[in-house]
């Protein structure tokens, strides 16, 4: 049950979202910037980082939307995101977006986990310092969402179908809504 009165009509964040609109707006733009807005990094390959960071976290509500997302948007769709959720050395994904990955991971612990060796490595499989700067970033804003999904026990669904919708929405409407 939520901790303050939300829509029960309207799961996870959303809810948050409309209960205060005014929060809603800059944090819709920062998503849609980081994981739709220009970048060298796939949409699918930015939203298996915020899959993979909300699993870690266990936020059943983010990782199911965003998971469905990149299973939308991603080459490969549901069985490349399943295993990249299952554990990054075994997913079937390019050797720059696992070492990219294990940086989002690093940031979902403590972002000191970053290291340089962890850089160093992203670097030499072709990170860009754009790509590096956007995953930490990527990662540390869905730690916040997640943070701020869970610590109001929004409500998040049990049937997997919702998410399927929710990641075919999101991958065709992406987050300005």
């Amino acid at each position: 049950m939520p901790h303050i009165p939300l829509d029960p009509q309207l799961p996870g964040i959303r809810s948050l979202m409309a209960f205060r609109p005014e929060t809603a707006v800059p944090l819709n733009h920062l998503a849609q910037t980081l994981l739709r807005g220009p970048s060298t990094l796939t949409v699918g390959e930015r939203e298996l980082i915020a899959a993979v960071v909300s699993n870690g976290n266990e936020c059943r509500f983010c990782h199911g939307s965003h998971a469905a997302a990149a299973a939308e948007t991603l080459d490969g769709g549901r069985a490349v995101v399943d295993a990249a959720c299952a554990g990054i050395d075994d997913a079937p994904v390019s050797a720059k977006l696992r070492a990219l990955l294990r940086i989002a991971l690093a940031v979902r612990e403590t972002g000191r986990a970053v290291t340089s060796e962890l850089v160093a490595t992203a670097r030499a499989e072709g990170a860009t310092d754009v790509e590096l700067h956007d995953t930490v970033l990527i990662a540390a804003a869905f730690c916040m969402y997640n943070r701020y999904v869970d610590g109001l026990a929004t409500v998040a669904p049990d049937d997997p179908a919702a998410y399927e919708q929710m990641g075919k929405v999101l991958a065709a409407e992406g987050y300005g809504r």
